[in-house]
């Protein structure tokens, strides 16, 4: 018979590191055989520890969690083997992890930001300023973490359930990311008041192609980006360009 493990994406589930309460729900549901104590025991709503299992599932590419129905308490959960192998991973990378930051020490934060792997090239250090619940969705206002890109504010709109796994909170720091295929360059309107997700800047880098012009700009704000004009817009390395983003398409990570 094949381990039920022996497909268990160990890497996928775990490259988002432990900051997100996914793993956590989890654990509690080893622990109690319970989704909705767990989501309690962890201090979200049922259905984002709903939303937490779903997206390790798909991450792990095997089932997690089993639902146990009948008996004298009425059913609940259990782990999977391979739920079970995913938390004994957890625990080994947390051991190994902590064992390497303590020896980074002052390094610690850029380390952890370096360790995330992702395809979205646009990625910036960030402190959370303020939550603004709109309908099914949380606005995330945000600015620039560093120094250097203290006056770069950007806003994210993302699910509350996302925003509850996350733990956001004002002052909480993260990580703001996003597709260089979602930032819109447009020249000629640099001259314009800056907003969030609006950013006057200076073309460094035109690679020109016929679905569009890849454009590195350095903004304002003092941080780098990297998005798409139309093809044959005819920018050149210092011209002036305002860039733009849908704030839906701005992604939050927390690193821990």
């Amino acid at each position: 018979m094949q381990d039920p493990t022996s497909s268990l994406s160990l890497a996928a589930a775990l490259d988002h590191g432990p900051a997100d309460k996914r793993i956590s729900i989890l654990r509690q549901i080893g622990a109690g055989g319970s989704i909705s104590e767990a989501a309690r025991t962890v201090g979200v709503s049922y259905k984002a520890a709903w939303q937490a299992l779903d997206t390790l599932t798909n991450l792990a590419g095997v089932p997690l969690v089993e639902r146990v129905v009948g008996g004298a308490g009425g059913g609940g959960a259990v782990l999977t083997p391979a739920g079970q192998a995913l938390l004994d991973a957890a625990q080994a990378m947390d051991a190994a992890r902590a064992e390497v930051l303590a020896r980074l020490s002052g390094q610690a934060p850029v380390a952890a930001r370096l360790g995330l792997r992702t395809s979205m090239r646009n990625q910036w250090p960030c402190v959370v300023e303020a939550l603004q619940t709109q309908g099914p969705l949380v606005r995330v206002e945000l600015r620039g973490a560093d120094s250097a890109a203290a006056a770069l504010r950007l806003a994210a709109r993302i699910t509350h359930e996302s925003a509850e796994l996350l733990g956001l909170a004002p002052g909480l720091p993260v990580l703001a990311l996003a597709k260089a295929t979602a930032v819109q360059v447009r020249a000629g309107l640099a001259d314009q008041a800056a907003g969030e997700n609006c950013w006057p800047a200076r073309v460094t880098r035109v690679a020109r192609g016929d679905a569009g012009d890849e454009v590195a700009a350095q903004l304002d704000a003092g941080v780098h980006m990297v998005g798409f004009a139309d093809a044959g817009s005819g920018l050149r390395a210092r011209a002036r360009v305002l860039l733009s983003l849908p704030e839906t398409a701005l992604a939050l990570a927390v690193v821990s």
